[in-house]
This record gives structure tokens, sequence and C-alpha cells, in this order.
């Protein structure tokens, strides 16, 4: 029996429909699975300016959006870069008191400022390294937990990323949350305490008489899972 005209109509329609749905999910599923990681610094200017160093310290962090599995190779490290804007205060990074801390697992971690070359026994304790007036430093920073020594140079590199999301899904204590986040309804939550030691350069002046000796500043981070329309052209959050 031949097919009328309105019939073969109607099956075009449904076979173009049916691309178009296919094609829509395809979409979706390719920008579905992007995270971003968030830098809280409103939280960090907060606790500078309570300790009267908001005009004299300024911290940052480089942070991005990434896709899932890109976010294991991105966030193995951390680039921080801390600005001293005072006239006469010389700034000290302690990287040995510094540490991560992870909200999920409670856990907190050693940090180790990275080096192309890190080849030293990491046992050994850090240098801090000084920050002069009108000065910025920039460092990579990683967990000493996750560094791992390639036989052939003799140097250390991140084997691992700070916070594995991928995994937690076949971690007993961790699936709920990971099942959260994949849905939007929870973010992943990881901080570094960040210690300074800062002194007065002029002369005579007892230590913490204008700024404190030590400062501790935690420097909040959230990583966040992104819903497949922020990736539409008119979507101003991007």
């Amino acid at each position: 029996m031949a097919v009328q005209s309105g019939d073969q109509n109607l099956l075009v329609l449904m076979v173009y429909i049916l691309g178009i749905y296919y094609t829509f999910n395809r979409m979706i599923e390719s920008v579905d699975d992007m995270v971003v990681l968030n830098f809280q610094k409103s939280a960090v200017e907060e606790q500078l300016k309570e300790q009267n160093l908001d005009e004299k310290i300024g911290i940052s962090f480089k942070t991005d959006r990434y896709s899932l599995e890109k976010l294991k190779d991105n966030l193995k490290e951390l680039s921080i870069s801390i600005d001293n804007k005072s006239e006469g205060l010389a700034v000290y990074v302690d990287w040995d008191n510094s540490s991560w801390v992870i909200e999920h697992s409670k856990k907190s971690r050693r940090v180790i400022r990275k080096s192309p070359d890190l080849s030293r026994d990491l046992a050994i304790p850090q240098v801090p390294t000084i920050i002069a007036p009108k000065k910025t430093i920039s460092e990579s920073v990683t967990a000493e937990d996750i560094l791992k020594r390639d036989k052939e140079t003799g140097t250390y590199q991140p084997g691992e990323p700070l916070i594995d999301i991928v995994a937690m899904k076949d971690q007993k204590p961790f699936k709920g949350l990971y099942k959260d986040f994949m849905d939007g309804k929870k973010k992943v939550e990881f901080s570094f305490q960040l210690v300074l030691r800062i002194s007065e350069l002029r002369v005579g002046l007892a230590p913490g008489v204008n700024v404190p000796p030590i400062s501790i500043i935690n420097c909040p981070f959230t990583i966040e899972k992104l819903p497949w329309t922020y990736a539409l052209p008119w979507n101003k959050t991007r």
C-alpha cells in the first residue's frame, strides 16, 4: 500500500525531531561534566581587614573552569601570589607551618612550595620566603603526600590531584557527597591555611606594635559542578 503524502511528511518530521533530540542530548553530555574552582577572595580580604593588614598584604590564587577529567591534571598544584603593599614591613611566608585542610575528610596536609627541580629530601624544613616592601611573589604550592619521585631525574612531581573528585564515587564515606556534587546540590570545600610572619623594618620598634607578628590566613576554595546551561552563549555567568 502506497504511503500517502501526509503520512510521509509526518514520518520525515518525526525523524527530524528525533535527530534534533539526539543531537541536543549529545551536546548537553559534552558540557555537563564541567566544574569551576573558586577562590573565596572576599573571605580572605575580610580576615586581612580584621588584622589591620588589608592595606599591607594582598593574596590571590589562579583558578579556572575544567572538565572533571582535566581537573585531575589541573588540581595537582595551585599558583599563589602574595603582594607586600607596605612601605616598611618584611613579610615572611612560613611554608612549613602552612597546611591544606580538606573539609570532607577532615584531613590536614603539609604544604610544599614546588620548584621545577625539586629533588631535596622532603623531610628537610623549608626556608621561609621573604617578600620585601612593594614586591610580589608567585609560587606553585602542592601537598607533600601526593609528591612522587621520578627514578630517572630524581625530582619530585605531584602524582595525584589535591582532591580527586572522580575517585570519590568509589569511596564509601564520600559516595553521598559525590552524588550531591554531581547533582549540583553540594560543593567540595578545602582551604589553604597560610602562615605569615611579619616584622617592622624600622630599628628599635618592638614586634607586634602595629601589626601581628604572626598572621594565619584561611584561604577557602570551593569546587562546584556547573549546570549544562552555563555553556549557552547568552549566559552572562560564563
